[in-house]
């Protein structure tokens, strides 16, 4: 019960925020996300007490079509859950010194996908998950054409319609799983996992589920809507989109392709850790030649998100406590960047790096946190980007050397980029207007200083989301191959 109360608060915040009249709409939709934050943290609490019936919640929804409206959380589900509740107050609170138009619309919709996103990551039906998957969609449709750039009409429009035809790719494959289910058919997760599939049915259909989720990681050459995107985007939009929507693809990948159709995984596997790898080496070399900082951080992550992709393919234990680790550690770090971009371009008008330089001479604090950031994002050891790549280095070498030494190529290039661009940034010559460049704001400090403290805490304790994820990632390789 308590799940689905995690899906309905955001959800009645958002037709809150609807309300005529005067309030103070920003610091409501704050509190409203700190108690979503503060259920979630429950939810942990009970989870780690083994109360796990409180975290279900199953009634028959269409009896004839075997749908069910059945949540629940095992500890990948729960770790989701935290990311997207962690990071909401965040993104709420990085708004505080923008003035959009038509703010209400703005929180609402920022509310309806956090509902979404948390259906998403505890859905126990395909039809439900469906359900949800679609929904997300729709607010950061009209949050990107709202209130993005002046190209913001193409840009959002290729995005739809890439996003929309990868699903219908999933509906279409969840419709035949669900026909070959045992016994009376059903979209229980269960029943999806038993589906009496042919060999040659799950090599097709494998397709049918990878390329649903290849697009929302992004994984090349499918990634062409995302840098556009990201840069296009408001920045609390790009924050939603990186930060979290993202990962609605590498969960899908460990919840709903590797268990479902395991026969057609391990027949196209190595195809699909080619396109990730080739992805990470391609998105690295264009993060070279921005002079976007914004643009740089968007292909930098399909470089980082393509690591996740080929960890979790690898179908080692490593690979795949590695992703869920890498997943919560890009989804803090690239909220902060992005944040970080924000905060510069406020101030300085601009986010070409060739137009910057010199900032830490009048901002020592945003210089401190923002070296933080980057070298949880370039993956220093002792910070939260360490452990998650290692494990997923580790599990991609244990399925191929050389695979992983190409898809290490990702630390080395990620660490000459985005230190080139913090020297650009920050170091150098002042620019005659950073006389501009003034202190950071409460709520500013307040966002980085949590975001880098995430960084550092879990970078040197990562013990409890290892000790979480442990036992979901058991039994998704125990549904796919024998443990490693």
């Amino acid at each position: 019960m308590l799940t689905l109360a995690l899906i309905i608060l955001p959800f009645i915040a958002s037709l809150f925020c609807l309300v005529p009249g005067k309030m103070q709409l920003r610091m409501m939709a704050l509190i409203c996300s700190l108690i979503t934050l503060g259920v979630s943290a429950y939810a942990t609490v009970l989870y780690l007490a083994d109360a796990t019936e409180a975290l279900t919640y199953n009634v028959v929804w269409v009896k004839n079509l075997g749908i069910s409206f059945a949540l629940g959380m095992d500890g990948i589900s729960l770790l989701m859950v935290l990311l997207t509740n962690f990071l909401m107050p965040l993104i709420i609170l990085s708004s505080f010194r923008n003035e959009y138009p038509n703010q209400k619309a703005f929180y609402s919709l920022i509310f309806l996908m956090q509902a979404a996103l948390i259906g998403v990551f505890t859905s126990l039906d395909g039809f439900l998950f469906y359900i949800f998957w679609e929904l997300a969609l729709i607010p950061i449709y009209f949050i990107c054409l709202m209130w993005g750039g002046v190209d913001r009409v193409r840009i959002t429009l290729k995005f739809f319609i890439y996003t929309l035809a990868g699903s219908l790719l999933m509906l279409v494959g969840l419709i035949f799983v669900y026909l070959h289910t045992p016994g009376e058919h059903s979209f229980a997760i269960d029943s999806l996992y038993n589906a009496n599939l042919s060999d040659a049915d799950q090599s097709w259909l494998f397709w049918m589920f990878f390329l649903a989720f290849a697009v929302k990681i992004p994984i090349f050459p499918l990634h062409t809507w995302q840098p556009d995107t990201y840069t296009d985007a408001p920045v609390q939009g790009t924050m939603l989109l990186s930060g979290i929507m993202l990962k609605m693809g590498t969960y899908g990948l460990l919840r709903w392709l590797l268990p479902v159709i395991p026969v057609g995984v391990d027949a196209w596997k190595e195809v699909a850790i080619v396109l990730s790898v080739t992805g990470i080496i391609y998105a690295s070399l264009m993060a070279f030649v921005q002079k976007d900082f914004k643009r740089l951080l968007a292909y930098s992550s399909i470089a980082h998100v393509g690591l996740i992709a080929a960890g979790i393919l690898s179908l080692t234990y490593s690979g795949l406590q590695g992703s869920v680790v890498q997943m919560i550690s890009h989804g803090v770090n690239v909220v902060g960047l992005f944040f970080i971009a924000e905060i510069i371009q406020r101030r300085r008008k601009t986010r070409e790096l060739d137009e910057l330089g010199g900032i830490a001479n009048n901002a020592p604090l945003f210089t401190v946190l923002f070296m933080t950031i980057l070298l949880g994002s370039v993956a220093l050891p002792l910070t939260n980007g360490f452990v998650g790549e290692f494990l997923l280095l580790n599990g991609l070498y244990q399925y191929n050397i050389y695979l992983a030494a190409t898809a290490g190529l990702t630390i080395i290039l990620g660490a000459v980029y985005m230190l080139r661009s913090y020297q650009k940034i920050m170091l150098g010559e002042p620019h005659e207007r950073n006389h501009e460049f003034t202190g950071l704001h409460p709520s500013e400090k307040i966002v980085l200083i949590a975001i880098a403290s995430v960084i550092i805490l879990t970078g040197i304790y990562p013990k409890p989301i290892l000790d979480i994820a442990g036992p979901a990632v058991e039994n998704i390789l125990n549904h796919v191959k024998p443990i490693y």
